[in-house]
């Protein structure tokens, strides 16, 4: 049996500060922005070439807003998505990797070992990092 992640819940209180954040900054693919009865909505995004959509919520039970950390995404070109990421406004990091002393330096770092960090208007925090080629 597979047992796949399709659906990560991420917790905000303002929906619509939050959708164009992750569709027109962040350039997530908006899948359905969806009512359902008088107080509920459910909006569901999806990372380009990700299996793993991302839901906001209002009538769906969810964790305390912006208090989702550590979300990932995995690109082949960390510099391109900054980049990206900066390009859209979003306020994101340098490149950056961990040292040998576990402390953050600026600059990429050897494979599997670059990131960026943002975080979303809500303050739930992401880090996009670096996949070596051919991985």
């Amino acid at each position: 049996m597979d047992w796949k992640l399709e659906v990560v819940v991420v917790p905000v209180v303002d929906l619509d500060r939050a959708k164009h954040f992750y569709v027109e900054q962040v350039g997530f693919g908006l899948d359905h922005d969806t009512r359902i009865g008088e107080h509920g909505r459910v909006i569901q995004l999806t990372p380009r070439g990700s299996g793993c959509s991302v839901v906001l919520g209002e009538g769906i039970p969810q964790s305390a807003p912006g208090s989702l950390r550590g979300l990932q995404l995995v690109v082949d070109d960390v510099a391109a998505a900054h980049a990206e990421l900066a390009g859209r406004g979003v306020d994101v990091t340098e490149v950056r990797h961990l040292g040998a002393d576990g402390k953050w330096v600026p600059g990429p770092g050897e494979p599997w070992n670059s990131f960026v960090f943002f975080e979303d208007p809500e303050g739930n925090s992401w880090a996009v990092q670096e996949r070596p080629a051919g991985s």
